[in-house]
């Protein structure tokens, strides 16, 4: 265990700037920017080859095929793109979308693919690669070679004398044979300590150019935003389906086991009371003030299912009386403080309340705590609540776990919820909600 982390502290005494030349990541994307030339070469000649061959024979029956077969080689390439820059530079971009066939046959392919933006978006990466990937490359290559070449001048100087007939490297001459000439101790060291201060900044140099490739994979070859929101919103929508089918069951079942058979029990009771009311009124009167009882349960328990489904304090009076009223209710002493200077849009208010209900009983049963506080307030164009407790912690929105379950809920309205619950805690949990009002 100890030879383990010796050499990892050692490390980590030497500073990123004088690890940074030798690191996997400065050689992985200088690896990347070597390989951008050829590989773009071979995009950009594909690329045009073929959107040109294509358009050229638009004249015959031929050139729609030839251009949608272009564009399918152009998503082709751009995959192994993706699959080049996660090797390399380590970045996960997802695939994008995949064509939409609206007729089946070989001429609803060729249109899907004609009409997709998808498609043109590789070629168009195809195009532009090439420009910016020679740049990249000129830049990259001649920029390292010459930091390292200066950095180990010290080491390769006396090929000046032995092979080119000449003392050291040449910063001027006459072409008569007088120059100035980088031989002496001076020199040479002055050599390679510039070459010193190039290698240190050639990762940042790397670095730079691959940004710019990042930007053109991210861009032209991942998904595009609109797709991306249509799949956050079938998502989206999917939770939300299940949520008000697990919410519609959990009515069905309070009023089936509780108030509903709590009424069935009272209506049997009161038959009985009848039968019994001209042969023993004691009796009768005593079943009538039990069922009385009953009803009074039922109300309650119907009371409670009202205020779980939408409770009508905070219709009539908003959000801070509800929580108040929520907090009054929990076995925990809770502080509420909400400030907003108006009420949100009302399915908002309501997730907000049901987010702090669920929190609150989870505060209740798990967190051991013996106070917590609810703030809730306006920010910008969202709506933000926090909880906390200085209960034991461990919260955590594991797969599986109720606080799972209500991010994606807040997830489904493009809300967020973040939970902050070191073991021993104390726990914070920020809900954060749009406003749309």
């Amino acid at each position: 265990m100890d030879t383990a982390y010796e050499p990892r502290s050692a490390r980590s005494r030497v500073p990123a700037a004088l690890r940074a030349p030798f690191s996997g990541r400065t050689w992985r994307e200088f690896l990347y920017l070597v390989l951008s030339l050829p590989v773009s070469v071979v995009m950009f000649t594909y690329a045009i080859t073929m959107i040109a061959t294509g358009a050229g024979l638009l004249v015959t029956f031929l050139g729609i095929p030839v251009l949608a077969g272009g564009l399918i080689g152009c998503r082709g390439m751009g995959h192994l793109e993706r699959v080049r820059a996660r090797a390399l530079l380590h970045m996960d971009v997802d695939a994008p979308e995949p064509l939409r066939v609206g007729k089946p046959g070989m001429m609803g392919w060729v249109a899907a693919v004609l009409k997709s933006g998808t498609s043109w978006r590789h070629f168009l990466y195809g195009v532009l690669q090439m420009p910016w990937a020679v740049f990249a490359f000129s830049v990259a290559v001649t920029f390292w070679t010459v930091a390292w070449s200066l950095f180990l001048y010290p080491l390769w100087q006396w090929t000046f004398p032995a092979y080119l007939d000449q003392p050291g490297i040449q910063l001027w001459g006459n072409g008569r044979g007088d120059g100035l000439y980088l031989d002496s101790p001076g020199g040479v060291a002055l050599a390679s300590g510039l070459g010193l201060v190039l290698v240190l900044a050639g990762p940042w140099v790397i670095h730079g150019l691959t940004q710019v490739d990042r930007v053109l994979v991210y861009g032209l070859l991942g998904p595009s935003r609109l797709a991306t929101r249509v799949s956050e919103l079938e998502t989206d929508r999917g939770v939300v389906v299940d949520t008000a089918a697990a919410d519609l069951r959990r009515i069905e079942r309070d009023l089936h086991d509780g108030a509903q058979a709590r009424l069935v029990a009272l209506a049997m009771d009161l038959g009985l009371a009848k039968e019994k009311l001209a042969e023993d009124p004691q009796a009768a009167a005593k079943m009538v003030e039990e069922a009385h009882g009953e009803v009074k349960v039922a109300l309650q328990e119907l009371r409670d299912l009202a205020r779980g489904i939408h409770p009508a304090i905070l219709t009539d009076r908003g959000l801070g009386p509800a929580l108040t009223s929520l907090a009054g209710r929990c076995t925990v002493p809770v502080k509420v403080s909400v400030d907003l200077d108006r009420r949100p849009a009302a399915a908002i208010e309501g997730i907000a309340y049901f987010t702090v209900s669920e929190l609150l009983q989870n505060v209740s049963k798990h967190s051991g705590a013996s106070a917590a506080i609810v703030d809730v307030w306006h920010a910008g164009d969202r709506i933000m609540v926090l909880v906390t407790d200085d209960g034991q912690g461990g919260a955590s929105t594991e797969s599986g776990s109720g606080l799972a379950g209500l991010a994606e809920r807040l997830g489904s309205v493009d809300g967020l919820l973040v939970v902050d619950s070191p073991v021993g805690g104390p726990t914070a949990i920020t809900a954060e909600l749009p406003w749309r009002n």
